[in-house]
């Protein structure tokens, strides 16, 4: 809590607010909650607002996602349309109940409401906000086709990763797009001397779901078998 002063007449008053430490663990804590219990594996799925359900990217998340949700694998989005809503709905598509839909959702002047596939729907004002709750929820990455907003998603989890900020989770980029984004890293950033072989081995290039799958079931078969011991972003990260 910090203390602020407050003058009402000639009455100097001083009012406990909370930190936006104790306000992010507060949230972060009500989401937990929310969420099955003990299930705490999740994959956030970041991408496009702009996909639209004809698109070829939208059957591919919809077809991850199911997969997920058979798996009794909780997915995180943005809560919004376009790839997003593919996530939430093909979870839906796919789990028994196990699983849960969960939506992290935000205004924009261009994305009011959120899709009609959520769980648990915890709203923001602030991307940065956000982010930290993406990055204290998540055990696994998934990076699908995206603009600006994905592209922070993607270099903010990294970043967190190489400082030691949050768990070496796997970042799973799952199209063509990001590959050769992957293929500039290496050449020009590891080339030069930038940044090192370590910052680079969470990161993976996958062509199929099935690929995709793969590794995030290798995540979660680890996250059962260490159990208590794993690493766990919501204890690690402190932003």
């Amino acid at each position: 809590m910090r203390d602020v002063q407050v003058i009402s007449g000639r009455l100097l008053t001083t009012v406990r607010r909370p930190t936006r430490q104790e306000i992010y663990m507060t949230d972060i804590h009500t989401v937990e909650e929310a969420l099955t219990h003990p299930e705490r594996f999740r994959v956030t799925i970041f991408g496009s607002a702009r996909t639209k359900e004809n698109d070829p990217e939208y059957h591919q998340v919809f077809q991850l996602a199911k997969s997920l949700g058979s798996m009794g694998i909780n997915i995180i989005t943005g809560g919004g349309p376009g790839i997003m809503d593919a996530a939430n709905s093909g979870l839906k598509a796919g789990t028994d109940g196990d699983a849960k839909s969960v939506g992290l959702t935000i205004d924009l002047p261009w994305e009011n409401e959120a899709n009609n596939h959520l769980d648990i729907n915890k709203h923001f004002h602030k991307f940065s906000n956000r982010l930290d709750h993406f990055m204290a929820l998540s055990n696994v990455m998934v990076i699908m086709p995206g603009g600006i907003g994905t592209c922070l998603e993607l270099f903010y989890t990294w970043q967190l990763i190489q400082v030691d900020h949050i768990c070496k989770i796997p970042i799973i980029l799952a199209d063509e797009m990001w590959h050769s984004l992957y293929g500039w890293v290496k050449k020009d950033l590891l080339g030069r001397g930038m940044v090192s072989p370590p910052d680079l081995k969470n990161i993976y290039c996958t062509a199929t779901n099935a690929q995709t799958c793969e590794i995030i079931e290798l995540a979660y078969q680890e996250f059962k078998k260490v159990g208590d011991k794993i690493c766990l972003n919501i204890n690690k990260y402190q932003p």
